[in-house]
């Protein structure tokens, strides 16, 4: 089993060179993880705010303010507050079925300047709810933003950039999240401080300012070429192939461009591919367990939970929320671990790593939490030195994860598929997501009560699967052009076997259309 997953990487190296237009243009396009991201930091401050959960959340209000120490594990369980932070999701989920179609008939740009509009009027009915369904009712524009943000722009990364960049400019998705995820809790630790309770309306209201910098920047972008390709336009896509590569001699990028658009031709349904041919198994089955397994890693309970999982291991409001500054810190500059690295050590040295990291410090935080809080909960004093110790791991743990399964949970699944099904696939990947994000934030209170500090165990399992999933089955994707993606998949010691099967329809299909081009 020696060399398992690894490919050798026999593509050819188009020329070209990297352009200030494609930095800019890729730094832009990324702005739309500050949406994301924003908004996973945000509701979990919010939630841990007595103004709020007073005006909206009366029983978890009472049931918080009326604690003395007894069973801190279930503090703040309540369904209709999950239902605050895990509605978004949800119509995230439906949103990017939607965006599919529209991503790839109208473009990468146009679905991401909706993305930036839809949040933005989410924002405005957040900020200013009066009642539970207004409050809801945002939160649900605000997960259609977030569905067509993350359907569009982590393809628009990968289809812009140079093969050998391709790693570093779509982790730029992810380190826009990060940013987005420490603003939100900046704002919340000092909207906090506001007199006079309304400091939650400012930090759910600010979810515009990220909305806004989308939208406009997506007025100033342009397309991808290989959707001005998909898309019939092959004199712009030439054009702005030549622009972004710095060179004329593209003719034979443009080639696997103009070959892939007229095999996804012969696909006259994506989706019913996708699911239904052998050919496609290896795409379909990454687009499912990729961002299940990055959901999964328990990386979400930190992120949007992070106030009141401190505030439940008995750290005071402020307190709890500047832990969530730290924690954010971090996130944030680790990701630039994978900005750095993703192109030089590889895709799966990243996740391996990341995966064994997670591992041993989720299996710490729930040693630690279980010796002093035990089954009972009923903790009324929590040591300084015991807070930072348990601090320290969280910090060592969102490292872990912000350098490998967060920015190439993103990264590796847009880069994998053919142009055929690559909006349809992408589209799986955004909805498994989102129903992964979805299920956590909706039952991590309540299983916390539940489970007590055996609830990290149980996430720590799923690090354990995914890492072994990434060893065996997930080959290395560094420096392979996009277009030619199919054939790290025919090399692989398993997927081949669906890949090569001369009597698949499509193999068939595509295999005759690659005689008629050469002929």
């Amino acid at each position: 089993m020696g060399g398992v997953g690894i490919v050798v990487n026999s593509s050819p190296s188009y020329p070209g060179k990297l352009t200030s237009y494609v930095v800019l243009t890729v730094m832009a396009g990324a702005a739309g993880g500050l949406i994301f991201g924003y908004d996973l930091g945000i509701s979990g401050g919010v939630i841990s705010m007595a103004p709020f959960l007073e005006k909206f959340f009366p029983d978890a209000y009472k049931k918080e303010a009326a604690d003395t120490g007894n069973n801190q594990y279930c503090k703040f369980d309540s369904q209709t507050l999950q239902l605050f932070t895990s509605s978004l999701y949800l119509a995230a989920l439906g949103a990017s079925v939607v965006a599919a179609p529209l991503t790839r008939k109208y473009g990468r740009r146009i679905t991401m300047m909706m993305a930036g509009f839809i949040f933005l009027i989410g924002a405005a009915l957040t900020g200013g709810a009066v009642h539970l369904l207004m409050l809801i009712g945002g939160r649900i524009l605000l997960g259609v933003g977030v569905g067509f943000a993350n359907q569009s722009v982590p393809l628009y990364l990968s289809e812009m950039s140079p093969y050998n960049y391709r790693g570093r400019f779509n982790v730029l998705f992810q380190l826009m999240i990060t940013i987005g995820i420490l603003c939100a809790n900046v704002i919340n630790y000092l909207t906090d401080k506001i007199s006079g309770g309304w400091g939650w309306r400012v930090s759910l209201g600010l979810a515009g300012v990220p909305a806004l910098i989308i939208l406009v920047a997506s007025f100033f972008l342009s397309d991808t070429p290989n959707s001005l390709v998909e898309r019939g336009m092959e004199d712009e896509a030439k054009t702005l192939l030549k622009r972004i590569r710095g060179v004329d001699d593209v003719e034979a990028e443009f080639t696997e461009m103009l070959q892939a658009r007229n095999e996804a031709r012969l696909v006259d349904n994506p989706w019913r591919n996708l699911m239904t041919r052998r050919c496609y198994r290896p795409q379909l089955a990454m687009s499912i367990l990729i961002p299940f397994f990055q959901q999964f890693t328990g990386i979400n309970v930190i992120m949007f939970y992070a106030p009141v999982l401190f505030k439940t291991l008995g750290f005071g409001g402020s307190a709890s929320l500047m832990s969530s500054v730290i924690t954010g810190i971090v996130n944030m500059f680790a990701t630039g671990v994978s900005i750095y690295g993703s192109d030089r050590w590889g895709r799966r040295s990243l996740l391996l790593e990341g995966g064994i990291q997670m591992l041993i410090f989720q299996v710490a935080i729930a040693g630690l939490i279980g010796s002093k809080f035990g089954v009972t909960g009923n903790v009324t004093e929590i040591p300084t030195s015991f807070a930072s110790v348990v601090v320290a791991c969280i910090c060592v743990y969102v490292a872990g994860f912000a350098w490998s399964w967060g920015p190439l949970g993103w990264l590796y699944p847009s880069e994998i598929f053919p142009l055929e099904i690559r909006s349809a696939a992408q589209s799986v990947v955004v909805a498994v997501n989102m129903l992964s994000t979805f299920v956590v934030g909706q039952f991590f209170l309540s299983m916390l009560c539940a489970m007590k500090y055996g609830l990290f165990i149980f996430f720590a399992f799923f690090v354990v699967v995914m890492t072994l999933f990434c060893y065996f089955f997930m080959p290395e994707t560094k420096n392979i052009p996009i277009e030619e993606m199919t054939q790290v998949w025919r090399n692989h010691w398993f997927w081949k076997r669906f890949m090569n099967d001369p009597n698949d329809p499509v193999n068939m299909v595509i295999g005759m259309s690659r005689l008629d081009d050469k002929a």
